[in-house]
């Protein structure tokens, strides 16, 4: 019986994606202009070459992971010297690409200078794929635990997470509280969530664990990758509108930006990215927000987001008193891209505050040790 139900979604799944595919197969060749193709095509090669003009340059290198999964880091040095290091972690589907417009901002800071360290989680960009049942925020917090220990092995943190980077974040607090008391300044929850992800927005519907259509499509992505991946390419006008009205709230948003968001998804395997369903749909870390109580915190989101409703940062804002609460309005699930100087204003004044109670902290340790 059991077997009967799992090919019986594995049809249905196979049904709709290839009514997807025929359905749209007409009207593909009358968007795919030239000119929208070249753009594409200059986006996916950033996966391998680097974003060409990219402000700062980061130095590239990698992290092994506690399992062995390659992870693929850049790091940023300021001209002068850092009084911290802010890490910057990406959410679901996305690279680290999705900071295109931070790291500018970071870079330029000089009171206080910071080094900026990225990476892209296991199997998303340019990192390792990674096995399926190793697919998981506990992992993904072990993930962000070893690139710290390597490229910002000491001194003060700003820990910035955006959707499941933030939910890495809060694993990471569930993992290594004694590192949010000891070392962690300040973090930044950018359109993301402590829990009950399955109740409503993009997660309680696709991504949802229990959508025997979202488990067959990722079924059939492995024993069929390249029809699935065939399906998808020739899809590509329905999934750049759907990116368009999920990742953004403005319609009229430029189109280089769901262009640069359409590439990210669609550098990674949609069997890499079903990996991670079960995992997002029994998020719950409420009982991690207590580790960031010694920390700045910021919780900044859209009130347009139609993944994650702003409503979960406010529950969020709510466990941690102290946190500001930056609500965006009618932006979507990309703040840092749709409204950037709103998101940088927000993050460079959580730097400020981090850099203010680090050296708090330093001078009440100076006091104790001459007492």
């Amino acid at each position: 019986m059991v077997r009967r139900k799992a090919w019986q979604a594995l049809g249905v799944a196979g049904g709709v994606v290839g009514a997807a595919g025929a359905a749209v197969g007409v009207g593909v060749a009358a968007r795919r202009r030239s000119q929208i193709a070249a753009d594409r095509r200059r986006l996916a090669t950033q996966l391998t070459t680097g974003e060409p003009g990219a402000f700062p340059p980061g130095q590239q290198s990698s992290v092994t992971a506690d399992d062995g999964v390659r992870l693929s880091c850049e790091e940023i040095e300021p001209s002068g010297r850092a009084a911290l290091t802010v890490v910057l972690v990406h959410g679901f589907a996305l690279d680290r690409r999705t900071w295109r417009m931070q790291r500018r901002m970071l870079a330029e800071l000089t009171d206080p200078a910071v080094r900026t360290v990225l990476y892209d989680q296991r199997s998303h960009g340019r990192s390792e794929r990674a096995p399926r049942e190793s697919c998981t925020l506990d992992q993904l917090g072990r993930d962000l635990d070893a690139v710290i220990r390597a490229l910002a092995p000491d001194g003060p943190l700003v820990l910035v997470g955006h959707s499941m980077g933030g939910m890495t974040l809060m694993a990471l607090a569930d993992l290594r509280p004694e590192l949010f008391t000891e070392r962690v300044a300040g973090v930044a929850l950018v359109s993301t969530s402590a829990g009950e992800m399955a109740s409503e927005g993009l997660p309680g519907t696709l991504l949802s664990r229990h959508n025997p259509l979202t488990r067959g499509v990722g079924l059939l992505a492995r024993v069929q990758p390249k029809l699935v991946e065939g399906v998808r390419r020739a899809a590509g006008d329905v999934i750049w509108a759907i990116t368009r009205r999920f990742a953004y709230g403005d319609r009229s948003v430029d189109r280089s930006l769901v262009d640069l968001v359409d590439t990210m998804i669609s550098s990674n395997a949609v069997d890499a990215l079903t990996d991670f369903v079960d995992t997002l749909g029994s998020h719950d870390r409420l009982a991690a927000l207590p580790a960031l109580a010694g920390c700045e915190v910021l919780v900044a989101a859209g009130d347009g987001d139609r993944v994650i409703p702003f409503k979960h940062s406010e529950t969020i804002a709510a466990e941690l008193s102290h946190a500001e609460l930056l609500r965006l309005p009618g932006v979507g699930h990309l703040p840092m891209l749709e409204q950037p100087a709103a998101v940088d204003e927000a993050l460079a004044g959580l730097i400020a505050r981090s850099v203010r109670r680090t050296r708090a902290v330093r001078g009440v340790r100076r006091l104790r040790g001459r007492a």
